[in-house]
This record gives structure tokens, C-alpha cells and sequence, in this order.
């Protein structure tokens, strides 16, 4: 096997489990109920500001729309989200996160900030400023090929 092709498997293999890590440390901290899925959602409508559909949402995590009506439907249930009709189409739906939305990504941000941070001190801000270019720009190559 030729020295890019190695490079590649290891560079994705780290990745890779370096998520699923991250995935599951991360998840066990977030408050009870709370998948990290649906704190994705939570926090992108916060930082966002601005009501999203079920299709905007879908592509923004490049998931399927019944994925995201799942998701959807599970924070809808938690009160974490209000749903309404789209007034100038009626066949799609808008999606904002509610005052208890907030609340909940704010105890969710509060759980898992101090895990990150570790890290971040852990491995030095300035290695880790060095690295996000690199994962930046690996994450929009990822994405620009679907």
C-alpha cells in the first residue's frame, strides 16, 4: 500500500473513532432524555435565530427528512420546540425552538462545556487552533461531494 493511501486510513480512522468518542462521552452528560441529536437541533435554532423546515434542518445535519421528523417530533413532545405551518405553503411546516428549548440547550451546553474545555487544555489552544483549518476544510471537501 503506497504512503497516501495509509496516510488516508489512518488520518479517517482517527476521525472516526475520535467521533464516536467524542459521541458517546458527550452523550452521557447531556441531561436525561436528551439524545445528542436532538441538542444538534437545539443548538443550531439558538445560534440560528431564525425558524428552519424540516428539509432545511435535514440538510444542514445531512440526514433524511424522516430522521428529522423523528427528531423533531421527540423535542415537539419535550416542549424543547414549537412546529407550525408554513403560511405561504401549507404542505410544509416551520420549526423554532420554545423558551423551554433554550432552557434546555442552555443545561445541555452547562453539562458538556466543562468536558470540552478539559480537552481543549489538555491538548494545548494553540495546537487546537492550529488543527480546526484542517478540519474545516475536510469537513466542507466532505460536504461539497454529495
Amino acid at each position: 500500500m503506497d504512503e497516501t493511501h495509509s496516510l488516508a486510513i489512518s488520518l479517517f480512522s482517527e476521525i472516526l473513532m475520535a467521533d464516536q468518542l467524542a459521541r458517546s462521552r458527550l452523550g452521557k452528560a447531556l441531561p436525561k432524555g436528551m439524545e445528542l441529536s436532538h441538542f444538534s437541533v437545539l443548538n443550531h435554532l439558538a445560534r440560528a435565530g431564525l425558524e428552519r423546515s424540516p428539509a432545511q434542518l435535514a440538510s444542514t445535519f445531512h440526514v433524511t427528512r424522516g430522521a428529522m421528523t423523528n427528531t423533531i417530533n421527540k423535542l415537539e413532545v419535550a416542549g424543547y420546540v414549537h412546529v407550525r405551518p408554513d403560511w405561504d405553503d401549507a404542505r410544509r411546516k416551520m420549526v423554532a425552538i420554545s423558551p423551554a428549548g433554550k432552557q434546555a440547550r442552555d443545561a445541555a451546553l452547562a453539562s458538556i462545556v466543562p468536558i470540552i474545555s478539559d480537552l481543549v487544555d489538555e491538548l494545548g489552544a494553540d495546537r487546537v487552533k492550529a488543527a480546526l483549518p484542517i478540519l474545516r476544510e475536510l469537513r466542507v471537501k466532505l460536504g461539497s461531494e454529495e
